[in-house]
This record gives structure tokens, sequence and C-alpha cells, in this order.
């Protein structure tokens, strides 16, 4: 068996971005992005008010100006003032030209078709937005590897950007083995379970913005797995299975997986739950075995898979790691290191009832994963320990 960390440096090694596609603008919150993005023209093309109010030429010498005209935003008209002239302007409206200075409308008192301007902090260029004060052309507006954010995607809109180049989302196939499963809804013979893995994954998945998901299930049959393998090979960057990675007589994984022609890199980590592991590659794509457990899966899923899939598509892992303090003694196992499911609130973790890997009741409540070193047998409360804080 490896370490973790170990494992965790075996998986890096092996992942390579996956090739950027041009998307749709509309498409892209979430993605990052493959190239750099310049600006084509000034944003604003001109002279911008700022705010509704009364645009002229400023001189300090002046209080008074003759009102003559309108401009409204989104006017194409092109309005001449002369010096001692104001012309009535709205907020995101082009100032005329002759205009430098907006003075905002509770700033000024009308009398007949002029206004006394009463406002002693006015100076030139006052509530006006210069053209190109947003970005100027041939500006870098955006940079490779930024994340597409809800105010990024307005932003590239907002400078004319329809098409973009990013890192696409993988595509996922998750493989359920196991003879004893059984679809939530339907009765439960004597020796089935309720299949839940994929419940649970397409759920992570999708909460990480990936929604091209194709689900398998297949009986422990080596041929019938090999098949599938196969099968989710053709069209995916990532393979998930689940179930069938240990050494029991119908544990067919790391079989079908040489079969397929899956290189293994590792199988077998030094940890609870989730020993078995198995971790392979072909050409580019990335092969994980998880064990069968539901707790497992998922402990194994936000250490391993979740990293590796954020690494395919440029994107920071979404598990932050801090430090906190341990709230109660807890005994482990030497020589493996410990993720128990817990909670995590104002700087402690307590770890939480039904820690064994079949108990998915506990994952349900936890909001992180307590991470215990296998070097230790013994940790103390108060003790600092890290842990994982799960995505929400």
């Amino acid at each position: 068996m490896i370490t973790v960390n170990q494992a965790k440096e075996l998986i890096a090694a092996a992942i390579q971005p996956l090739a950027p596609v041009r998307i749709n603008l509309d498409e892209a919150a979430g993605h990052i992005l493959a190239a750099d993005i310049y600006a084509a023209v000034d944003i604003p093309g001109f002279r911008q008010s700022s705010m509704d109010g009364y645009a002229f030429r400023f001189d300090a010498g002046l209080s008074s100006y003759h009102l003559t005209g309108e401009m409204a935003a989104g006017t194409t008209e092109v309005l001449e003032i002369k010096a001692g002239e104001a012309t009535r302007i709205f907020t995101g409206a082009p100032l005329p030209g002759g205009a430098d200075t907006v003075v905002m409308q509770e700033k000024i008192t009308k009398e007949n078709n002029n206004i006394i301007v009463n406002d002693p902090m006015l100076s030139v260029g006052s509530n006006v937005r210069e053209k190109g004060s947003e970005i100027k052309a041939d500006a870098l507006a955006m940079a490779k590897g930024s994340l597409l954010s809800p105010a990024a995607i307005g932003f590239l809109a907002g400078i004319g950007i329809t098409k973009i180049a990013v890192y696409p989302m993988p595509k996922v196939a998750v493989i359920l083995t196991g003879n004893e499963l059984q679809q939530p809804g339907k009765a439960l013979a004597f020796g089935q379970v309720y299949e839940a893995n994929s419940f649970a994954l397409s759920a992570a998945l999708k909460n990480e913005g990936i929604d091209d998901i194709k689900l398998f299930w297949v009986n422990d049959d080596l041929d019938l797995l090999m098949q599938s393998v196969n099968e989710a090979l053709e069209n995916s960057d990532v393979v998930l299975l689940t179930g069938g990675v240990s050494v029991g007589d119908y544990d067919f994984v790391t079989r079908a997986a040489g079969a397929c022609g899956i290189e293994q890199i590792f199988h077998k980590v030094k940890q609870r739950p989730g020993k078995p592991l198995f971790f392979g590659t072909k050409n580019k794509q990335l092969v994980f075995g998880l064990p069968g457990n539901p707790s497992s899966v998922l402990s194994c899923f936000y250490n391993y898979a979740l990293p590796a899939l954020k690494g395919l598509s440029c994107k920071q892992d979404s598990v932050t790691t801090i430090q906190a303090e341990l709230q109660t003694d807890y005994k482990k196992t030497a020589g493996l290191t410990h993720f128990l499911k817990g909670i995590y609130a104002d700087g402690k973790a307590s770890p939480l009832n039904a820690q064994e890997s079949f108990r998915l009741s506990s994952f349900a409540h936890a909001n992180c994963l307590i991470c215990l070193n296998e070097t230790e047998e013994f940790y103390k409360a108060g003790t600092t320990v890290t842990i994982m804080l799960l995505p929400p």
C-alpha cells in the first residue's frame, strides 16, 4: 500500500488539462478562461453622464447657464452646446459636444429657461465617465486562467464579447457494480440493498457544474464489466467505478481495467475508509476504482477524484483544508490515515457517530472530514488537526 500523500501526488502527475473549446458566453459561467481576451473598442465609446442632471462647459466664474436641448440614454443625436449653455441629461447618456461637466439635478435651481448651479464642490469633469474609462481598445480585459464568475460574464458581455475559449468540464462515466444492488422505489428481496452511490456521485458532480454524466449498472460479471468499461472509455474523460476493487472472488475491477488497456498507477492506500482505492489511466483518461461502501465512495471522491476533475478543467479544488481543534479524544488504528465524518464550527471539529464505511447517515450531516495522520494512534481533545471542509 502507498500513503495518502503518495496517492495524491501520483494522481496530480497524471492530470493533463482538457483541450480548450469555444463556447457561447452565456454558457461559460463557472469555466476557466483558456486564452487572454482583449477589448476591441473603448468602453464606454463616448463621454457619458454618470447621473441625471445637466451637462455644460465648466466655468468657475459662471453659476447660471441657459438651458437648451436634452440628452437621454441611447440617443444617437449629436448635439453641440456653447459656453454658458447647459443641456438636460440622464444617466448613461452621451455628453453633448462642448460639455465637460455634469451637475446633479438636486444641485440646481431652475429659473425660467436657465439653471443656477448650487454645488460649491463641483469641478471640471465632475460626474462624467470618460471615453474608455471602463477599458481602452486593445487593453487586456481578462487573462487566461481567470474564473468566469457572474461578474466576469457580465463584464465580457459589456465589452461586446459573445464567444470565448474555455477549459471544458470533464465528461464522467459512473459504473455501479454489485449483484446486491436494487433501485430505490422497488421492493427489496432478501440479500439486496438500495443503490445509493449513483445518486450521491451524480449530485456531487452536478454540484461542481459537471452535467455530462453517464451511468452504468453492472452485475458482478467480468465480461459484462469489461464491456461497460470499454463503452465508458469511448466518450468519457473520467471513469468512476464503485465496488469490486477489493480481492474477493467477485471483485473484478482490477482485472477488467487491465483487460481494457488501463494502466494501473496504484491499488490500495493506507487509509480508512477506502483502503482498496484503485487509480489508473488510459491515454489521458483517468479511471478511479472506488470502494462500494457509500462513505468510502464519498471520502475517496472528495480526496482524490474531485481534485482530479477540477484539474482537468484548470479549476481550484472546491474542498478547503484548514486547521481546527479536535473536540473529543479519539483512538484510531496505527498505520492508516483516518478520514472521520465530522461537524466543524467556530474553529472546532467534532467527529460524528456512525463512522463505519457502510453508514451514510452521518455523512448526510457532516460538513467536514477530520484527517488523522497514519502515524498517530491516539488523539486527545484539544489537539490541532487538519480538516477538509466539504462543498455545500
